[in-house]
């Protein structure tokens, strides 16, 4: 089949109604339609426990209620089409939204509404493994909620009652699809991630795909190879995997479905073979058919040529998660498309959200405050605003309070814009979900104190083997920047030749960053009406494939860099520079801040280091909107 070059007419401007109470409807757009193949995917990643959709984004105002309806009616077109529909899922469920955050213990209501959804490939993110807890979870509840559809190739759980390391789940799977009988072996990765808390071991890819099991695995000689990971498509974790693959087996066509920098992208390693990531926070359904998968058959000298000139046909498509784009790829309407058990889990969002009382009101946000929608530093920018005004006013120890001091935040930490109008318990962990509280060295000596921004900044090589990059502290759709050439590996013989590009993670001009808009992919937009009433921003994405994998066609939005970190300057003299300063520092930086100082010409370890004050920023973000924007919402 090939895909469909034509726009698909505006939705019809049929009321349809929110998924959410209080969230805002979705918007009619020109749509494109998807292709159907032989085998279909849905894909979810780094959804970060977004399940209730966004409340003010139109885009992306449907719900994991919503999803399930839209997968079921998929699925039924499968079979009514005699075709396969997998759904598949890579990871990073939860840390990001009060459905998972707010409740004690964490996820109480988050693991049983994600669990409604039937899956059929899905494997563990970095953010499942920051905490012992998580972990926990993961092993005791997610796992035996999807069984044998949940792979973990280089993840290994240690169990508490016998200190034993065994595989956090099965390896691989082997399996054949409903309808068509498509043989498939399936692999489950996640990046050489090293934050994972101590019941938890990650074993480097490179390392796992020379182990036994592995090397038979890739043998089984099955109709088609479908990898799924927490990894960035273009991260090397899934080259490796895609090289061990194509050494053994030179043909069968591999699926790749990869996720972690919260982007919409693909690429094609080579011509039998399809990656994509499909961004974040349930803003995207990522869509990938296949067309022209061969069953294999035991092969001859005659019929061996034939099929390799045959070969498997790949599409894809980004989907805006809302319910007019999937009352259009569904062919339904609004009374037509929710299922019993769609609108079942949709109540369980809206139960849980009460009971954790996420609509609670702090204050109004008197404009927007953006990521990467406005430039840092400047006005409309989250970061600049957390410089000059929050940090400030909260980096308060009454004991040194009158201590100059600076204050240091990863761009990281901060997960989301905000939006001008109500600020709500739940945004607070959109905004900053994480548990970071604050500590610092005291009195260093400013000269020293001050380079430490600096060296953070940079892609700076001063780091001893084994600590941590400095490009996790940024946002992660800057840490691994895409390349403005098409990288597609060669595998033609055992020994490839690839060329190495440096990322530079330095803090770029606009002009710098200008031509790589469509690459980073940050690129949403709330505001519905624009100068065109059929057209308006969000996703515009640019991959290897095409520019129009988007099935929604907006206005693309301005993306600007932000730097790994921030710092503010608080209680400093009127004139001139202090002699010693407290150095403030969110606990995630911890791992950097020693050898940043002794590079910086100080004698510190980590006994210098100590807790600053009590709370999070998540609490202090909280406490600081309650004070001073509680008078806003007029």
């Amino acid at each position: 089949m090939l895909e469909s070059l034509f726009l698909g007419g505006l939705i019809a401007a049929a009321a349809v109604e929110a998924a959410q109470p209080g969230a805002v409807k979705p918007v009619a757009a020109p749509m494109r339609d998807l292709t159907w193949g032989q085998l279909n995917f849905l894909h979810t990643t780094d959804t970060h426990a977004w399940l209730s959709g966004h409340f003010l984004e139109p885009s992306f105002s449907a719900d994991w209620g919503d999803y399930i309806s839209f997968s079921q009616h998929m699925r039924k077109l499968a079979d009514d089409k005699g075709a396969d529909l997998l759904l598949i899922d890579t990871g990073d469920r939860i840390e990001g939204s009060g459905i998972y955050d707010s409740s004690i213990p964490k996820g109480l209501y988050q693991y049983d509404i994600y669990a409604q959804q039937k899956i059929d490939l899905i494997t563990t993110g970095n953010h499942e493994l920051y905490k012992s807890y998580s972990i926990d979870m993961e092993h005791n509840t997610t796992i035996p909620n999807f069984k044998e559809n949940y792979i973990t190739s280089n993840l290994d759980y240690v169990d508490p009652k016998t200190g034993k390391r065994v595989p956090q789940a099965q390896r691989y799977r082997k399996f054949k699809t409903k309808n068509l009988g498509i043989n498939i072996v399936s692999f489950g990765f996640l990046f050489d991630f090293t934050g994972n808390a101590n019941n938890s071991i990650v074993q480097p890819v490179a390392d796992t795909v020379k182990e036994d099991w592995f090397q038979e695995a890739i043998k089984e000689k099955p109709d088609l190879f479908v990898v799924i990971g927490h990894v960035g498509v273009r991260m090397e974790e899934f080259r490796t995997v895609f090289k061990a693959i194509r050494k053994e087996d030179w043909d069968t066509p591999i699926a790749f479905f990869g996720g972690h920098l919260h982007i919409r992208d693909a690429v094609s390693y080579d011509s039998k073979s399809l990656a994509i990531a499909s961004g974040r926070y349930l803003e995207t359904i990522g869509w990938m058919s296949i067309d022209g998968i061969v069953k294999k058959q035991p092969k001859d000298d005659e019929n061996e040529e034939v099929e390799i000139k045959k070969g498997p046909t790949f599409t894809r498509k980004y989907i805006d998660n809302n319910l007019y784009g999937m009352y259009y790829h569904t062919g339904l309407n609004e009374t037509t498309f929710p299922t019993k058990e769609g609108q079942k889990t949709s109540k369980m969002i809206e139960n849980a959200r009460k009971t954790l009382n996420l609509g609670h009101r702090y204050g109004c946000a008197p404009r927007d405050l953006w990521m990467t929608r406005a430039p840092y530093p400047g006005k409309d920018s989250i970061y600049t605003w957390l410089e000059e005004e929050v940090l400030p006013d909260v980096v308060v120890n009454k004991d040194r309070k009158d201590k100059p001091r600076l204050a240091i935040a990863n761009t990281g930490g901060i997960r989301f814009d905000i939006f001008k109008g109500p600020f709500t318990r739940d945004d607070t962990f959109t905004v900053s979900p994480f548990t970071s509280g604050f500590r610092y060295v005291p009195d260093v000596p400013y000269e020293i104190a001050a380079k430490v921004i600096g060296l953070l900044n940079s892609q700076s090589r001063i780091f001893v083997a084994g600590l941590p990059d400095t490009r996790q502290l940024t946002i992660p759709q800057l840490m691994y920047p895409r390349p403005k050439y098409l990288d597609e590996i060669e595998v033609e013989t055992e020994v490839e030749t690839e060329v190495e590009t440096e990322v530079e993670t330095e803090v770029e001009t606009v002009e710098q960053v200008e031509d790589e808009t469509e690459a980073r992919l940050e690129l949403r937009g709330v505001d519905a009406s624009g100068d065109n009433d059929e057209i308006f921003g969000g996703y515009t994405t640019k991959d290897d494939i095409s520019k129009d994998g988007d099935d929604t066609v907006h206005k693309p939005i301005d993306f600007y860099a932000v730097p790994n970190c921030i710092q503010a300057e608080i209680d400093f003299p009127t004139e001139g520079k202090p002699e010693t300063v407290d150095l403030v520092f969110l606990d995630f930086l911890q791992p950097w801040m020693i050898p940043a100082l002794k590079f910086s010409g100080g004698d510190y370890s980590a006994k210098d280091i100590e807790p600053y004050m009590e709370g999070t920023l998540t609490d202090k973000l909280a406490n600081w909107i309650g004070d001073n924007w509680k008078d806003k919402c007029n």
